[in-house]
């Protein structure tokens, strides 16, 4: 049977495993309306083409906007649509 200082040192060092993972985690330090793919594929960690794909097929909620190099438009995606990705996932596929 364990003792109780033994106990306390084994939730100690879970503790600072913890808070060590927790450290590890970056937050944007400051709230956008409004991100690039690359800026959104960052936060979500995953590739720019990935979320760019999601974009294109509509597994996301995102709008197009000019960006200054020529006819194309890029993607853009909303704080609060990263929030939802985040707590909720992906919109289902269209079939």
């Amino acid at each position: 049977m364990h003792d109780f200082a033994d106990i306390l040192t084994q939730l100690d060092d879970r503790l600072s495993r913890i808070e060590l993972a927790l450290s590890s985690y970056r937050e944007p330090q400051f709230q956008k309306e409004w991100y690039t793919v690359a800026e959104a594929a960052e936060i979500l960690g995953k590739a720019p083409f990935t979320v760019r794909e999601w974009c294109r097929l509509e597994r996301i909620n995102a709008s197009k906007r000019p960006s200054g190099r020529g006819t194309s438009s890029e993607w853009m995606i909303s704080h609060s649509e990263i929030e939802r990705i985040q707590n909720k996932g992906l919109l289902p596929r269209d079939l």
